[in-house]
């Protein structure tokens, strides 16, 4: 496969423009506010979480080959927080994974989204997937665990609890969560949103999910959409035969109605009923398997 061909998870990301731009933010706004346009418009009603209680800001780790950049957010006052880790999507540590950052911070969590794509330049100022696509496609896998594992070092080192580490992620980042499931033996608990299951291998990603669904370590909480374009409710109920063949722990929720994308506040593919449920489901997921209290 190609290293700009098109992965499933950014398949699922092919959908109309909206009719009406009244519901958007200005070009400008937008991209003042820190989001992508990678993916067009940017609704006006985003949500914005506060950083108020929260040590929250910009930090770099020592990767393999330079300082790799994150964001992080920590309840003020709170000792030895779990450690969550955010993959981000394929458009940079921009303002929507900040907030996620922020709103996991809030349930009390030292959440930590690095920015892993840092070798290939700021993703966030790239404005079209002829350019985006080649560059996130040639992440190794084993440079992806590698940066994740130096990230959850660094937490570690300022006061977070690694026997309670979790990791999220949306659209390619829901795919770095089963991925990292079958890497890290100490991580407790992952939710994966929308993550591709089945694309083809290539040089820089030899195996997908559900080649490797045998070797999932952790209990994996996986949110999907019945209208996705490029990830269908049969591959998610595959990916669930066989994880359960394996005595896997895992649970599925295909939302009927909703595309690729549907908890991303800021675009277009916004499902806000769906997004609510998803995310009481990811945090009751984490408490379960003990990574928040």
């Amino acid at each position: 496969m190609p290293a700009d061909a098109k992965m499933s998870d950014i398949a699922g990301l092919t959908l109309p423009l909206p009719v009406s731009r009244r519901a958007f933010m200005a070009t400008s706004t937008a991209a003042a506010a820190g989001y992508t346009l990678a993916t067009g418009p940017v609704r006006a009603d985003v949500i914005k979480t506060s950083a108020e209680g929260l040590i929250a800001g910009a930090a770099a780790v020592k990767a393999s080959d330079g300082e790799m950049p994150l964001y992080f957010a920590r309840p003020e006052g709170v000792a030895n927080p779990p450690i969550i880790l955010v993959a981000m999507e394929v458009f940079g540590l921009h303002e929507f994974i900040k907030d996620v950052v922020r709103q996991l911070g809030k349930l009390g969590a030292f959440a930590v989204a690095p920015d892993y794509y840092f070798r290939k330049g700021d993703l966030t100022q790239i404005t079209n997937f002829a350019q985006l696509m080649p560059l996130v496609n040639s992440k190794p896998d084993q440079e992806l665990f590698a940066d994740l594992d130096a990230t959850v070092a660094w937490a570690k080192a300022q006061g977070g609890d690694e026997s309670r580490l979790g990791i999220i992620g949306f659209c390619r980042g829901g795919r770095t969560v089963w991925l990292y499931s079958t890497h890290n033996p100490a991580l407790k608990a992952g939710v994966s949103f929308y993550g591709s299951l089945m694309d083809p291998p290539n040089a820089f990603m030899p195996k997908n999910a559900f080649d490797l669904a045998g070797d999932v370590k952790a209990p994996v909480l996986g949110l999907y959409g019945a209208e996705d374009q490029g990830i269908s409710p049969e591959q998610v109920r595959q990916m669930e035969s066989r994880l359960k063949d394996a005595g896997k722990t895992a649970e599925f929720r295909i939302y009927p109605g909703a595309p690729h994308g549907f908890f991303a506040d800021y675009r277009e593919s916004y499902r806000q009923e769906a997004a609510k449920d998803a995310w009481r489901r990811a945090t009751a997921w984490f408490k379960k398997y003990g990574v928040l209290d």
